[in-house]
């Protein structure tokens, strides 16, 4: 039986819904187009959420900041998490993969981008190092390593581990590799890691501690989490780009960036995919741990992107040319890696 999931979804739903072909889509592509919704009204009525728009989004994007992270200690089942503790070179390649090797072929992009690209906006260059230094997606990199036949317990463990050690991690290797590069501007690190912690780990901690009380309810209001989480995304966005209106960024660097940064994007997905199956060849890790490996070390979170890049970026106008990496990454990882999904569960072993 041939085993089939939607190639463009949201973060953290990749269940085909029982519905007519026009509306199975729309579900499963609904994530993406909102996204793109978001860019269209902050470029139609950018006002309301600008930074001293009405809708005052520093307050309700911490607000909804650590809402999303409640929402992901609320949801992520440790019972499942724990039985693939074990198996550490696993660990090693998948944690290695998200917070050594990806962030250093960031650092090589940063160098090598201005002497292909010519003059490339220094936002653009701090999003593609920011997207390397992000964690792994949780949901999506379970999902697709099941439906390919892998170390389901092996993916779980690894993507929710680099999800909560990145909360630290990720604003750390930004911290370091942008005074490196030279492509960031300074910033007060103890005050934005003691903000980082309280908006993303107290809220993470405390959905962890009341998940046992709560579990069923949880489990049976899986896809109102979801929604409520991507909505709070898409509302970020649509700030991010307010902003960015708001200062004509957008007009001073016009269509042919976002073609270029597509392009990147496709090169640097390539690239690191190639990484990850010589490194595992080399390491003779079988299909399972393969799978595994490949969907956890490759995938890189918009969920908890989105989200970081607000406090570690939030003062900034041109946050949304930060964000744009990432925001074309997410569809390709989830089109590729669904193409990929469905043709290993084709094959024996």
């Amino acid at each position: 039986m041939q085993v089939r999931i939607p190639l463009l979804t949201s973060s953290s739903d990749l269940k085909p819904a029982a519905a007519s072909p026009p509306v199975h889509w729309l579900r499963a592509n609904g994530f993406i187009i909102g996204l793109g919704l978001a860019v269209l009204l902050a470029f139609l009525l950018p006002g309301p959420g600008s930074r001293h728009g009405v809708l005052h989004p520093d307050i309700l994007n911490n607000v909804g900041i650590a809402t999303i992270l409640f929402l992901q200690g609320l949801s992520l089942a440790m019972e499942r998490v724990k039985s693939g503790a074990a198996n550490w070179r696993l660990h090693l390649v998948i944690q290695a993969f998200t917070f050594l090797i990806f962030p250093l072929v960031g650092l090589g992009l940063n160098y090598v981008l201005p002497k292909v690209w010519g003059s490339v906006p220094p936002p653009i260059l701090d999003g593609f190092l920011y997207l390397c230094v992000l964690p792994s997606t949780i949901s999506t990199s379970v999902v697709l390593t099941a439906v390919a036949r892998g170390n389901t317990a092996g993916a779980l463990f690894n993507a929710a581990l680099s999800n909560i050690i990145g909360v630290v991690i990720t604003p750390v290797l930004v911290h370091l590799l942008m005074q490196r590069s030279g492509a960031g501007a300074a910033m007060e690190f103890g005050p934005l890691l003691l903000k980082i912690s309280l908006l993303t780990l107290l809220p993470f901690g405390l959905g962890m501690l009341l998940r046992p009380r709560l579990k069923d309810w949880v489990d049976a209001h899986k896809k109102w989490s979801t929604r409520i989480s991507n909505g709070i995304i898409l509302f970020i966005v649509y700030t991010a780009f307010c902003d960015s209106i708001e200062e004509d960024i957008w007009h001073r660097h016009g269509a042919w960036l976002t073609i270029q940064t597509i392009a990147v994007v496709m090169v640097l997905f390539t690239l690191v995919s190639l990484l990850v199956h010589i490194s595992c060849r080399a390491l003779k890790l079988n299909r399972e741990d393969y799978i595994a490996a490949y969907f956890c070390s490759v995938k890189k979170t918009l969920a908890m992107g989105v989200p970081l890049a607000m406090l570690i970026f939030g003062e900034r106008a041109d946050l949304s040319l930060i964000l744009l990496p990432i925001m074309f990454y997410h569809p390709l990882q989830l089109f590729i890696n669904g193409l990929l999904a469905n043709q290993w569960a084709k094959r024996p072993g």
